[in-house]
């Protein structure tokens, strides 16, 4: 066992006017296996970077390990997949690596396959492999799971388990809950850390989450009470202050035998209200340190039109090829008024190639595929790479209410001043809630939405799956996150490349 200690971590980008860390004390423990958690753009990636130390920061950072970052980067991925690995690891043993491709359940023939013709599922795997090969290193594992599907995150958390000390980023809870036995959350005004998995974390912080809204609701009525109380006593001291001081000279015999009781007794309500309005001050002082870490869960809406025929799309005994290559066979499902489709299958399956095909894309397929006549679709794509310009111009190109669509990010935890920066410098997870804030200010029959998760904090996750119970859209869907799927699927279609 090590400790890393971080003392004093302040740190902001060049030209930025809030610091993403500031005065930052954490002490990590090299055995640990943490899961780092917390909304888009709070700094998880940032943090791993400081750790790598590829960003200048005041304060300090010492460990007696070395960190290792994941992924690697490839320079030229049509090498063999073996010559790539001696890139990353030029020391590494043939047999360790195997091993540990072995407990990934990947067959060492990847080895010599040139590394682009490897699927996403399988590069992931290599690159894993060669992490835990390399001795007295801390591993910094960013964002595993993003191309991995159900069965591919099963066995890289089961992998995970077996090792120790790394921080993980990941936003999928079922994946947390089965490698990491500590829990880092980045929250809103500080960095927290607690024992056990992702469900015992997130346990806890809706336990504090509501005994602070609750210690809320008793503070701001104590607060309006105290300042009720402290008006009254205010205004019958200043009228006790008038009397005495405006007596009428006709009577001055009852006047003067009444001042000295009223004057004492307008001190004693002056006093009494000074002391009242100071609690009152100290109320809202202490009420002001609560919800500091409560996390914006505002209710997201999208407006769904209903299509004029019971059956919007069909299947039947659809297959897809490229290049003589078939990717799916006896592809066969109806999508209907009020389904919401979880489109499963292992990595290489045809998934995507599925919902292009049915959003229009020229694609070489044999079957019946049927689209209702007139069937709006709103079509979420997988990659982002193709953002650019700001959030106004991007509104305008999708055609969407500018207002509408700003709003809906707002509440999916973006801050106004990133309305000002272009799409290119916003977070993988920012990138993919501007396509599903655009996709919910479209009026549509059907939403088909291509691996919208990707990259997206585990409280937006919530509000997206409360969303779909609440308005139950005509859905078809690609999504690896096992819960979304329990939580807001009603009927599966497994696609098989087999």
């Amino acid at each position: 066992m090590a400790l890393i200690n971080i003392s004093n971590l302040t740190f902001a980008y060049d030209g930025s006017y809030d610091n993403v860390f500031e005065n930052v004390n954490l002490q990590l423990d090299t055995d640990w296996k943490l899961g780092l958690t917390g909304r888009n753009g709070r700094g998880k990636t940032t943090l791993l970077r400081l750790l790598m130390g590829k960003y200048e920061y005041k304060g300090s950072i010492s460990s007696s390990v070395e960190f290792e970052y994941f992924p690697f980067e490839v320079k030229d991925n049509s090498r063999l997949t073996y010559e790539v690995a001696e890139e990353i690891c030029s020391d590494y043993e043939y047999w360790k690596l195997v091993r540990e491709l072995n407990f990934l359940e990947v067959n060492e023939e990847v080895l010599y396959r040139p590394f682009k013709t490897l699927s996403n599922g399988e590069r992931t795997k290599v690159m894993m492999a060669l992490l835990f090969i390399k001795d007295n290193r801390f591993l910094l594992i960013d964002e595993p799971t993003n191309h991995l599907d159900m069965e591919g995150r099963r066995i890289v958390s089961k992998y995970l388990n077996s090792k120790k000390g790394f921080i993980l980023v990941s936003h999928d809870r079922a994946f947390l809950d089965g490698c990491t036995d500590h829990i880092m959350s980045i929250n809103r005004s500080d960095i927290t850390i607690m024992k056990g998995n992702f469900s015992q974390w997130f346990e806890n912080k809706e336990r504090q989450d509501s005994f602070e809204l609750a210690e809320n609701q008793k503070l701001k009525k104590e607060i309006k009470r105290l300042e009720k109380t402290a008006r009254q006593k205010s205004e019958w001291a200043d009228r006790s202050e008038r009397k005495k001081i405006g007596f009428d000279p006709l009577k001055v015999e009852k006047s003067i035998s009444r001042r000295a009781y009223e004057g004492a007794k307008s001190k004693k309500m002056m006093k009494r209200s000074k002391q009242i309005e100071q609690r009152s001050f100290q109320a809202v002082e202490e009420k002001s340190k609560l919800l500091k870490n409560l996390e914006r869960e505002d209710d997201l809406k999208i407006t769904p039109i209903e299509y004029v025929k019971d059956t919007l799309a069909e299947f039947e005994n659809v297959a897809i090829s490229y290049d003589s290559r078939t990717v799916c066979s006896n592809v066969n499902f109806k999508i209907e008024k009020g389904d919401r489709i979880a489109l499963c299958g292992k990595n290489g399956s045809g998934k995507s190639s599925v919902i292009k095909l049915l959003c229009g894309n020229n694609i070489d397929y044999s079957g019946r595929v049927f689209v209702g006549s007139g069937l709006v679709i709103s079509y979420v794509v997988q990659d982002t790479d193709g953002l650019s310009g700001n959030l106004k111009d991007y509104a305008e190109q999708m055609n969407i209410d500018e207002s509408l669509f700003k709003a809906i990010l707002r509440k999916l935890d973006f801050q106004r001043m990133q309305f000002d920066k272009n799409i290119e410098d916003f977070s993988g997870g920012q990138k993919k809630k501007v396509l599903i804030a655009a996709s919910l200010c479209q009026k549509a029959h059907l939403y088909v939405w291509d691996e919208p998760l990707n990259f997206i904090d585990v409280i937006s996750r919530i509000q997206i799956e409360k969303l779909i119970k609440k308005f139950n859209p005509t859905m078809l869907f690609v999504e690896h996150d096992a819960a979304f799927c329990e939580n807001t699927a009603n009927k599966t279609v497994i696609l098989s490349n087999d």
